[in-house]
């Protein structure tokens, strides 16, 4: 598989990465619900795979997916040589707190959950949902407690996920961040990211791109998952998906293997982040990456429209 660099740093990885999310139990997300083997035996086929890369974060599933990671670590003595493993400093889920000592806090959590002494990638996570932006922005906040911990070696390369465009784009312009992930802003359906992804790629920062099924729509379809960005979808909204679906029909590819070729084929895009919650999604997801997709498909799909507008704006957020 291909690797390319991470930003402007010493770390590679490969096209293609997979996510954690769905690893921690979150039903109020997904609609479904992940037990711990079935957790742990995703992980195991991850790490026997061509993919070197991983992403989860402190809260999903409050801490159970990098438990049930951190336990296949252990169990193999270790990340596999040259696995970049990502992961994400997160508010204080009770009472939203995002300051310095709450950075502190969550990548000791996250070493002590995982088994590691360092975190090959480390973002800050969802500061739209903290209390208070200034304690995250501010001279000794959040973010510049991130850059020390760079600067400390206890994470080789830092970045910023997160949702909200408006609030994304700032604060990727005011610091040397190495990566970036948005999720659900670049897929067949949304290109809201699209302007901050040509400012990324221009200045050397890694564009991680996840969520390229909007949710799962893309990949389970709209008749089995009616929801769109983890969102009960009217007809309205799955009409899009169904012109998408049809336009896949007509020339026998499935659409969750034009959906991911979408962003593997964007030269911005240093990775795709493409959530697993079984085994299986993960040798259909490299079937999917392996597949040649006709011209005629891309000509086909050219001509559907596609939003710019904010895909989560009127999304109940639920951390579980």
């Amino acid at each position: 598989m291909q690797r390319y660099a991470l930003g402007n740093t010493d770390l590679e990885v490969t096209e293609l990465c997979f996510g954690a999310s769905g690893l921690g139990d979150m039903p109020d997300t997904y609609g479904y619900s992940v037990d711990e083997e079935r957790a742990r035996a995703t992980v195991r086929a991850i790490f026997d795979g061509p993919v070197n890369m991983l992403d989860t974060s402190r809260n999903y599933g409050f801490g159970r997916s990098e438990e049930r990671i951190g336990a296949v670590i252990r169990e193999r003595g270790g990340l596999p040589d040259g696995f970049v493993l990502s992961t994400k400093l997160d508010r204080d889920m009770e009472t939203g707190r995002f300051d310095a000592a709450r950075v502190r806090q969550s990548v000791e959590e996250s070493l002590t959950a995982l088994g590691l002494d360092r975190i090959p990638l480390l973002h800050l996570h969802d500061p739209e949902h903290a209390r208070d932006l200034q304690e995250i922005t501010g001279t000794g906040g959040a973010l510049d407690e991130l850059f020390k911990l760079k600067d400390e070696g206890i994470a080789q390369a830092v970045g910023l996920a997160m949702g909200k465009l408006d609030i994304m784009e700032p604060i990727l312009r005011e610091r040397p961040f190495d990566a970036l992930i948005s999720h659900n802003r670049f897929t067949l359906l949304n290109r809201a990211a699209s302007n901050m992804f040509d400012y990324a790629h221009d200045n050397g920062i890694a564009v991680l791109n996840a969520a390229p099924y909007a949710g799962g729509v893309l990949a389970k379809g709209s008749a089995e998952m009616p929801r769109v960005t983890y969102q009960e979808a009217s007809d309205e909204a799955l009409e899009p998906v169904r012109r998408i679906e049809a336009a896949c029909a007509q020339y026998g590819v499935a659409p969750g293997a034009v959906a991911l070729a979408f962003s593997l084929r964007d030269p911005r895009i240093t990775s795709t982040i493409v959530g697993v919650s079984k085994p299986e999604r993960v040798t259909q997801t490299l079937d999917w990456a392996a597949t040649k997709i006709p011209a005629e498909v891309w000509d086909a799909l050219e001509s559907l429209p596609y939003s710019t507008e904010d895909p989560e704006a009127n999304r109940v957020y639920k951390p579980g």
